[in-house]
């Protein structure tokens, strides 16, 4: 006999916690659309030159050999895909005549990624990312949109999130702008962005060790260590760089935009993300309740999505939330403990048989009602069938021994029972403020 058990890497969520899950992606799907977002669903499988357009390393994709083996083909063509920001540039390629720009599109699938797995990191696991495409140019204030968006979704959810923004063109340009050309430019932001994680003196010895002098690592930290755009000013005063210019005006443009999310915005000079393709906006979302979580969302603005596809400039930004990570995260150290484990929310007993009529056509005009509801599955004793309810959490019982005239309910969280019309039961249920 096999001994049953999970592969590594792959959640596997219990009743009460899948639950969880689909309500966090119903209020991210609901906010995206909120915001004039359309769905798009693409297929799981991409070619592998497809998704190594992104730099991605072979190791980290897992190869569909038989799929590829079956058709003949070479045993490494198909890929499954390990994000859904190549999915989409290709798909924009694909089908530009018969998009409107700008193009808003939201994606919440599955993604798998070959590494190894620890708290928070999967092989497989949930990205819900939304993202903007326009045509040449894209408007500023779409920068902004991508942060209130993830702002309003956190707030739904009842998670105090903070988000932090920077911008790549202020980091270019005041590295240039302190001598620094090239390569060297992005392997000292590459050691700076490992601050928060081996302190400053590892930084700075290993920024030292790359050929930067000790003045120009003091001020790469200073400005790594910059919070708020008073900060962004003074770091960067006397410095003319035009690149640098541009992303302060931008970076000042947008916190003003975002001014209304008061603490939950902090301009944050020490995030670096995505070297290879951000070129403006940058963020990064962390649960200050959590802090050894580290970011639950991140993403940017790129100058050119589909650049590899198409000779068309399609600029762009985007935002991702790492769903599977959040829930792992919460579920393992107690900040979400869900405990029902079923949508249903009336349960009606079933006395006997002789109740099956009635109770399965209350349970008919429950549903036809849009309240999810089930017959307990067999003729028992009532406190069996109270018991199934309460260990399934379902909020309300209902008696169908007055039927059709009238049903009693019972809220089991407090054990209120009432008799009355289901009709009317219902009419003052919509009343109650959700």
């Amino acid at each position: 006999m096999l001994k049953p058990g999970a592969i590594s890497g792959f959640p596997e969520w219990l009743p009460a916690q899948r639950l969880k899950e689909l309500e966090v992606l119903d209020t991210i799907r609901r906010v995206y659309e909120l915001h004039g977002y359309a769905s798009l669903e693409t297929a799981a499988v991409e070619r592998v030159e497809v998704l190594q357009t992104k730099g991605v390393e072979g190791k980290e994709i897992y190869a569909l050999e038989r799929l590829a083996a079956e058709s003949g083909a070479d045993k490494r063509e198909l890929a499954l895909h390990f994000d859904l920001t190549v999915p989409l540039a290709r798909y924009v390629a694909q089908n530009y005549p018969q998009l409107s720009f700008p193009y808003k599109r939201y994606q919440i699938q599955k993604v798998w990624r070959g590494e190894r797995p620890a708290q928070g990191r999967f092989r497989e696991f949930y990205q819900a990312d939304i993202d903007v495409i326009s045509e040449d140019t894209l408007a500023l204030h779409f920068d902004a949109e991508m942060a209130a968006i993830i702002a309003e979704i956190f707030q739904r959810l009842g998670i105090q999130v903070r988000i932090r923004i920077n911008n790549r063109k202020v980091l270019l340009g005041f590295y240039r702008a302190l001598g620094l050309e090239g390569e060297q430019v992005v392997s000292a932001l590459r050691e700076v962005d490992k601050l928060e994680k081996v302190g400053p003196e590892v930084v700075a010895r290993t920024l030292g060790e790359q050929g930067l002098s000790p003045k120009q690592v003091e001020r790469c930290l200073a400005l790594a260590q910059v919070r708020g755009m008073d900060g962004c000013r003074d770091v960067t005063c006397g410095l003319n760089e035009a690149q640098l210019q541009e992303g302060l005006a931008e970076l000042e443009f947008v916190a003003a935009q975002l001014a209304h999310l008061g603490q939950t915005l902090e301009v944050d000079l020490g995030i670096v993300r995505g070297l290879d393709y951000y070129t403006g906006s940058i963020y990064e979302a962390v649960l200050p309740d959590y802090p050894a979580l580290g970011s639950v969302c991140s993403g940017g603005r790129y100058e050119n999505l589909a650049s590899e596809f198409i000779k068309r400039k399609l600029p762009g930004v985007g935002i991702s939330i790492g769903v599977s990570r959040l829930l792992s995260y919460l579920f393992s150290k107690g900040g979400w403990n869900p405990t029902r484990s079923s949508p249903t929310e009336v349960l009606v007993v079933l006395p006997g048989e002789e109740h099956r009529g009635a109770a399965n056509e209350i349970a008919r005009q429950l549903r036809a009602a849009n309240v999810p509801a089930e017959v307990f599955h067999e003729p028992s004793k009532l406190d069996k069938q109270i018991r199934y309810a309460d260990r399934k959490e379902i909020p309300h019982v209902i008696f169908p021994y007055l039927w059709p005239a009238q049903v009693e309910v019972k809220a089991l969280a407090t054990g209120h029972q009432v008799t009355l019309g289901l009709q009317d039961w219902l009419t003052g249920r919509e009343k109650v403020p959700a």
